[in-house]
């Protein structure tokens, strides 16, 4: 997904050409400019291993709100004539969206292709992500690990047809990643992400202005690990599977409770659980950590069941744990 930024989509773009070659006829490139940038789209039409798409809207934007910001808009509707696209015209059972601000890590493709085999199997995953909002270098260590996810995390993502046909029809005016973070959306279906983000973004100039670059972007860890994704068993993250799975490791996390929950981790070995009461105190505990603490309808960013998983002084595990999370996962409380 391009507008008017050749440098960008040419590092994109030759980022994913660096690992697609041997998959090309698997993985089709697109690219889908919004707009008549010049430059962008002569960058993208001197590829020739790629297809070119234009989207040119000159409708006006009508913002429901004074000030909004009317790229947001744009956004949205150059997403939907894209994926209607791809789906209907072009007929792809699935798609794999990247903005073009992203480079990919060696094992991104193989990463989705497993992934995909789960999205098949277990319709209560609703997308594959290959980004975590946790994924900077102090939080992550273990390149091979998978979650489940409450919270859509975007910047990078699969979705199939059929969830295209659900959601097209209804597709939002503007804010669509935070459209598809409402309840209503995802109706309950959960995301797939990884530890270790498959994707980094490096876009420090576009529509959000550089909003939590520096703090949360630019320190993330892009997957270097070549990972074997085709002989690795992923039937953890089946539903049920994980619902088990994920509520074991919680369980043998030592609880730690009362004031300065960072310092008393500090001192723990292995997995920690503190227990957040509401929105306020996770996010007090969010900031004492340095962790995302923004929520979205009800959801804090990369939950399940309301846990936030992330590492602290690598490899030991935080789980900041929230008011029903424990009887969601039934583990009965010491």
């Amino acid at each position: 997904m391009a507008c008017n930024r050749a440098n960008y989509l040419e590092r994109t773009i030759n980022s994913v050409f660096k690992y697609q070659g041997s998959v090309a006829s698997k993985y089709p490139l697109f690219v889908s400019q919004d707009g008549s940038n010049p430059q962008v789209k002569s960058k993208a039409l001197s590829y020739d291993k790629l297809t070119y798409m234009q989207h040119l809207d000159f409708e006006p934007v009508h913002a429901d709100n004074p000030g909004e910001l009317t790229a947001y808009y744009k956004i949205a509707r150059h997403y939907k004539w894209a994926l209607d696209n791809l789906f209907y015209k072009h007929n792809f059972s699935r798609v794999i969206i990247l903005e073009d601000d992203m480079e990919i890590a060696p094992d991104f493709f193989d990463y989705f292709e497993a992934a995909a085999d789960l999205l098949d199997k277990d319709k209560s995953i609703m997308a594959v992500s290959s980004w975590n909002d946790n994924g900077q270098k102090q939080f992550v260590h273990d390149p091979y690990v998978l979650y489940r996810s409450d919270f859509f995390p975007g910047l990078g993502w699969m979705l199939t047809r059929t969830t295209w046909d659900e959601l097209s029809p209804k597709w939002p005016k503007a804010y669509w990643d935070d459209w598809l973070r409402l309840k209503e959306n995802h109706k309950g279906r959960q995301f797939i992400r990884p530890e270790v983000c498959r994707t980094y973004n490096f876009g420090e100039h576009g529509s959000s202005l550089g909003q939590f670059f520096q703090q949360y972007l630019a320190p993330i860890k892009l997957n270097d690990v070549p990972v074997d994704w085709k002989s690795r068993d992923l039937s953890y993250l089946i539903k049920d599977n994980y619902e088990k799975y994920f509520a074991e490791i919680v369980k043998k996390a030592t609880p730690v409770h009362g004031e300065n929950v960072v310092l008393k981790a500090h001192d723990i070995e292995g997995d920690v659980r503190i227990e957040y009461k509401d929105q306020s105190h996770f996010e007090i505990i969010a900031r004492q950590f340095g962790i995302f603490n923004e929520w979205k309808d009800g959801i804090p960013r990369t939950a399940y069941k309301g846990v936030v998983v992330f590492r602290y002084q690598t490899p030991r595990r935080i789980f900041l744990v929230g008011p029903d999370s424990l009887r969601q996962l039934g583990i009965k409380d010491p």
